[in-house]
C-alpha cells in the first residue's frame, strides 16, 4: 500500500528540458544535458521529476502546442535518449512525471492539418466546429488583452474552430469516443518508456463538453475514471497530477467520493490564500482555504506549491486581497498580466529577503500535501521582465558564473540567461553557492531531507491549533501514534507565543526542534511559550526522538 501511494511523501521538482542544460552547444538543453544533472537532483534529495512538454512542436506555446505527441523535439534529443534518461533517475531512485497536454493540439498537428483540408477525414470530429462565430465567442477567455477569442474562423476549412487558449491551439473533441481512446494510447506510450505518471495540463477543460451549442461547463468526470483505470492496469503504481483550479466545493469531483479519479491535484486554493498570508500577514484566509480543501479520500493528495512556470494567478481572491498582494509583490503594470496575477519568481517578489524566503519554503513544504519545486527556486533565481507573457520566468538555469551561465556553449541561447542586475548569473549559480555553507541551495537541502523525514505532513491528518495571533499559523500532523508541530510567524515582528500541542498519546510533553537545538519543554499550565524572530518557523516533534519506536504499522 506504502509503495503504491509513492507520491504521498514525495519532492517533486519540476523543470524544461529546454532551459536545463545543453550539451550539444546549439543554446537548447536537451535530454543529455539533464542526465548529466541527475546527480545534483539527487543530491538536492528530489524523489520525482515533472519534465514540462518536450514533444515536437513549433515553439509558440513552450510546448503547449504539441504537433506530436509520440515522439521527442530533435532540438531535446530523441526517444533513445529520452529513454536513457529515465534510466538514469530509476538508478537513482528517482521518478519521472510527465505534462500530458491533451486538451488541445498544434495548430501544425496532422491531425488538424488533414481535418481542415478533408470534411470526410475522421479527425474533422476530432476538432469542435462551427459554421458560424457564436455569439458567446468572447467568454472564458483564459489570456486576457492577449486573446481576443476562442473561437477563429479557419480559411480552408471554412468554418470557425473553438481554442480555449491561443488561436494556434486547437481543443480536441474530447467527447469524442476515439480521441479519448488516442488520449489513453499516448499515455500508455510514456508509460512504457519509464514514466511513473503525467500532470494532466487543464482538466477542466478536458473534461467539458465543447460545442457552439453548450452555454454552461458541463463536466464528463466518468472520462477521470478512465484514465485512472488505464493507469492502475497498466501499471499499478502510475499517477495523474490534475491542474485544476476549481472551487472546493468541486474537489471532491475531481478526486472522486471512492478516490477513483485523480491521484493529486494542484492546491490552487490555499496557493492564492497563502500569497495574501505573505502579503498582509493575516493567516485566517489561508486557514480558511486549509480547512476547506481538507476533505479529500484516502489515497488523494494535494500538491503544494508556491510558483511555477505560469503566472501567480489571483482570481480566486476577493477584489481587496488581490490588491494587497499586487501590491506587495507585484506594484508595476509591468509585473502582473492578464488582469489576474503576477508574473515574476519568488525571490524578486520578496525582495531576496532571505528571512521571508525560507519562511514561505518552509510553509510550502510543512503544508498539508506534497511540495513541488521548481527548479532554480533552490537558488533563489529571478526573473527578466524585459520578455514577454510568462517567458520572463522561463530563463535558463544558472549553474555557474562561466558565460551564459553553464547552460550552453553557444553564445546564443535559446532563451536569455539573466546576466545583470542581483539576480544575474555571477550572483546567483549553483557552483557558487555550493560552496557557501550558508547558502540558499544548502538551506534548501537540508529542510528537503528534513521534509522528507517527517512523513506525517504527507500521510497524516492535521489539526490548526489555536496561537492567540491571528499572524502566527500552527499546524498539528498526527499520523501513527506520532504527531509533528509546525509554527509560522508571517509578521516582521518577533513574537511570543503560547501553545497548547493537544497531541494525544504516550507523549511525554516536549517539543522537539528538528532544525536546531531550540527544544521546549511545557509549562505547568501545559502550554509552551515559543518565541519566535521576525518572518521565524519551528519544526517540532512532539515527544522524544524515539517516535520511530513508537509509530504503529497501521493507523489506530
Amino acid at each position: 500500500m506504502i509503495k503504491d501511494l509513492w507520491y504521498k511523501n514525495a519532492i517533486v521538482y519540476c523543470l524544461s528540458v529546454g532551459t536545463y542544460m545543453d550539451s550539444n552547444g546549439d543554446g537548447v538543453g536537451d535530454f543529455e544535458g539533464l542526465a548529466r544533472r541527475l546527480d545534483y537532483i539527487q543530491g538536492l534529495g528530489v524523489t520525482t521529476i515533472w519534465l514540462m512538454p518536450f514533444q515536437p512542436s513549433p515553439g509558440r506555446d513552450n510546448g503547449y502546442d504539441v504537433s506530436d505527441y509520440y515522439n521527442v523535439d530533435p532540438r531535446y534529443g530523441t526517444l533513445g535518449d529520452f529513454v536513457e534518461f529515465t534510466h538514469g533517475c530509476h538508478q537513482r531512485g528517482i521518478r519521472v512525471i510527465i505534462d500530458l497536454v491533451v486538451n488541445h493540439t498544434s495548430d501544425q498537428h496532422p491531425w488538424f492539418q488533414e481535418a481542415r483540408r478533408d470534411p470526410d477525414s475522421k479527425y474533422r470530429d476530432w476538432y469542435v466546429w462551427a459554421d458560424r462565430k457564436p455569439a458567446n465567442a468572447g467568454d472564458g477567455i483564459v489570456f486576457p488583452g492577449v486573446q481576443d477569442t476562442t473561437w477563429t474562423r479557419d480559411a480552408m476549412a471554412k468554418k470557425y474552430y473553438f481554442h480555449r487558449f491561443y488561436e494556434f491551439q486547437p481543443d480536441l473533441n474530447t467527447a469524442n469516443p476515439h480521441v479519448q481512446a488516442e488520449i489513453l494510447k499516448i499515455m500508455g506510450f510514456w508509460l512504457q518508456l519509464g514514466v511513473s505518471g503525467f500532470r494532466m495540463d487543464a482538466v477542466p477543460f478536458v473534461i467539458a463538453r465543447k460545442g457552439a451549442d453548450v452555454e454552461k461547463p458541463q463536466e464528463q468526470f466518468d472520462m477521470l475514471r478512465t484514465f485512472r483505470e488505464f493507469l492502475q492496469w497498466r501499471k499499478g503504481d502510475a499517477i495523474i497530477l490534475a491542474e485544476a483550479n476549481i472551487l472546493p466545493k468541486d474537489d471532491m469531483a475531481y478526486f472522486g467520493d471512492d478516490g477513483d479519479r485523480m491521484h493529486m491535484m494542484f492546491n490552487f486554493q490555499v496557493n492564492q490564500s497563502l500569497f495574501y498570508a505573505l502579503a498582509s500577514g493575516e493567516t485566517a484566509p489561508l486557514v480558511k482555504a486549509l480547512k476547506a480543501t481538507k476533505p479529500r479520500p484516502a489515497t488523494g493528495q494535494w500538491g503544494q506549491f508556491l510558483r511555477n512556470h505560469d503566472e501567480l494567478d489571483l482570481g480566486r481572491l476577493s477584489e481587496k486581497q488581490r490588491q494587497a498582494v499586487f501590491a506587495a509583490f507585484g506594484p508595476d503594470k509591468s509585473m502582473q498580466l492578464y488582469d489576474r496575477g503576477i508574473r515574476r519568481r519568488l525571490a524578486p517578489m520578496l525582495q531576496g529577503d532571505r528571512r521571508r524566503l525560507e519562511l514561505a519554503y518552509s510553509l510550502m513544504m510543512t503544508l498539508p500535501g506534497t511540495p513541488v519545486l521548481r527548479y532554480g527556486d533552490e537558488i533563489g533565481m529571478g526573473d527578466d521582465l524585459s520578455l514577454p507573457e510568462r517567458e520572463c520566468a522561463r530563463t535558463p538555469m544558472q549553474w555557474s558564473d562561466e558565460p551564459q551561465a553553464g547552460f550552453t556553449r553557444s553564445a546564443a541561447p535559446f532563451k536569455p540567461v539573466i546576466a545583470s542586475g542581483p539576480y544575474g548569473y555571477e550572483h546567483v549559480n549553483v557552483a557558487r553557492q555550493r560552496r557557501d555553507p550558508q547558502s540558499m541551495l544548502n538551506w534548501m537541502e537540508r529542510i528537503i531531507r528534513m521534509r522528507k523525514e517527517v512523513p506525517e505532513i504527507g500521510w497524516g491528518d492535521f489539526a490548526v491549533v489555536e496561537t492567540g495571533r491571528p499572524d502566527v499559523l500552527a499546524l498539528r500532523y498526527d499520523w501513527r501514534e506520532n504527531s509533528v508541530l509546525v509554527v509560522h510567524n508571517l509578521s516582521a515582528e518577533a513574537c511570543e507565543v503560547a501553545i497548547d500541542p493537544g497531541a494525544a498519546g504516550a507523549h511525554d510533553g516536549l517539543l522537539v526542534n528538528l532544525l536546531s537545538d531550540d527544544h521546549s519543554r511545557p509549562e505547568e499550565s501545559g502550554r509552551h511559550s515559543i518565541l519566535l524572530e521576525p518572518y521565524g518557523y519551528r519544526w517540532f516533534r512532539v515527544g522524544g526522538l524515539d517516535y520511530l519506536l513508537r509509530r504503529s504499522e497501521i493507523e489506530t
